[in-house]
């Protein structure tokens, strides 16, 4: 099948190559695949220069076998209903795969954000909430919006202000969105977590000796040479973590272009670049490249296409160097390059896994807010002082008085953003370890892996449900 098969259908592709790895009937897989609902709409925008706009919008809710539904909102100039099924499908399949107790769903707005100005996406946003709250598509229990591509923890705020003011239960109203920023109910580590997932993801693959001999590749971080592509939100923290664990950045592709250097270049130099010159091109030792896309086929061990769908094709597959394949964005290889690349003997590490840290922290906000209560806030004095207490006995023990740094270093109580980063750590580490036994046991990729472990899990719900055997 070529890229140009829809976004949906290239997920599907996917579903069925792993369903058939399964014991499951026809009829739940189908189940399991289809689109539970969507909404889609058309509304009104006054702009500032008083002229009337229409803004097409939609919500998916791919499945409801776990409530609430999860996913983020897109406000992309592309976003068409297809697209947005898509992302609500895979977000099933992600919650799944990381035991995120959600079903998947995923909004979009079909605009580009640099073409309004910020009255005019406060109108947007809050009259998407309005339209969301009116058909019961958004609630603590029902669907749970969250960032995604052209949004951020402002959006988010206005989301919650607008359904707050509507809702007649304002009493877990905060959990009625995540991606939140911390003072309007949102949780620290939230924002880095896609990209933090994004560096676990690619850590523990890179831990397997066996698995890095077949790439010709040493194990562990240290050393290996990274092309992001992206420097958004997800871009940005993945390569932050990949730099301070040892790898080197040697491309960075953007909207306006990509720079490459064999030697590599720090991270934030090329951030602060861009905020001097208003882009990455230009910048001292690197060569441009007009096209962000043919970053993708320069030299590197790891390769994170993070930005759209659709990036890696059979169209340009059979020109990609890296040895691994990191999609810290949704969709960016279509199925047609997955064979492509993996006939070349590529690692994989698919986006249905490797992206669903931003999900995972969103569930840690969604218990945050329905329990009221700081992560941390119960127990971190408590954990301070008991570890300091032990301390105290084994100076009476030994003799031996600690120092002020080594009572610091140890003497601790955990923070919330520790216990964030924990959790998703954690997470991350689980789901990794499991597709790779069912790889290694069906004898396949880790993308059918992750699909296999989502389609069963599903499965199983709905068999604890009891609407099949």
């Amino acid at each position: 099948m070529s890229s140009d098969i829809s976004f949906l259908e290239q997920v599907n592709l996917m579903f069925d190559k792993a369903a058939r790895f399964t014991d499951h009937t026809g009829g739940l897989l189908r189940q399991i695949k289809m689109c539970n609902s969507v909404y889609a709409m058309e509304f009104p925008l006054q702009r500032d220069n008083g002229e009337i706009e229409t803004i097409q919008a939609w919500r998916a809710e791919h499945s409801q076998h776990k409530l609430p539904t999860k996913g983020g909102i897109r406000y992309a100039s592309n976003v068409n209903e297809d697209e947005v099924r898509a992302l609500a499908t895979l977000m099933t399949y992600k919650c799944a795969i990381v035991d995120v107790p959600f079903g998947g769903a995923k909004g979009g707005i079909k605009i580009s954000t640099r073409e309004y100005s910020a009255n005019e996406l406060q109108k947007i946003t809050r009259r998407y909430a309005y339209e969301l709250t009116r058909k019961n598509f958004i609630g603590p229990g029902i669907d749970v919006p969250a960032p995604d591509y052209g949004t951020s923890g402002r959006e988010m705020a206005w989301i919650l202000d607008t359904y707050n003011s509507l809702t007649t239960e304002p009493l877990n109203a905060l959990a009625c969105v995540t991606g939140k920023p911390v003072g309007q109910g949102g949780i620290r580590g939230r924002t880095e977590a896609t990209g933090r997932g994004v560096y676990i993801g690619i850590r523990e693959a890179c831990g397997y000796k066996e698995d890095m001999d077949k790439l010709g590749l040493t194990p562990g971080l240290k050393g290996k040479t990274v092309i992001i592509q992206g420097l958004g939100n997800v871009g940005y923290f993945a390569a932050k973590f990949l730099e301070e664990g040892g790898c080197t950045i040697v491309g960075i592709g953007e909207y306006e272009g990509a720079i490459y250097s064999k030697d590599g270049f720090k991270l934030e130099d090329v951030v602060n670049h861009r905020k001097e010159t208003g882009s990455i091109m230009g910048f001292p030792g690197a060569e441009n490249i007009e096209s962000s896309k043919d970053i993708l086929e320069y030299q590197c061990d790891i390769l994170v296409p993070a930005a759209l769908e659709g990036q890696i094709t059979e169209h340009n597959a059979d020109r990609v160097k890296a040895k691994i394949i990191a999609e810290g964005a949704n969709g960016p290889t279509t199925s047609e390059a997955d064979k492509i690349l993996l006939g070349k003997g590529c690692l994989i590490l698919p986006d249905v896994y490797l992206n669903a840290g931003g999900v995972t922290v969103s569930y840690f906000e969604w218990l945050r807010n329905l329990s009221h209560v700081r992560f941390g806030r119960m127990n971190r004095r408590f954990e301070q002082s008991s570890a300091s207490n032990i301390l105290s006995a084994v100076e009476k023990l030994t003799g031996r008085n600690f120092t002020e740094g080594d009572r610091s270093s140890v003497a601790i109580g955990a923070t919330e953003v520790d216990l964030v980063n924990s959790g998703l750590e954690e997470t991350m580490i689980n789901a990794y370890v499991e597709i790779r036994a069912i790889a290694i046991a069906k004898d396949t990729d880790l993308r059918t892996a992750a699909f296999f472990n989502a389609i069963d899990k599903v499965a199983k719900s709905y068999a604890e449900m009891g609407i099949w055997p």
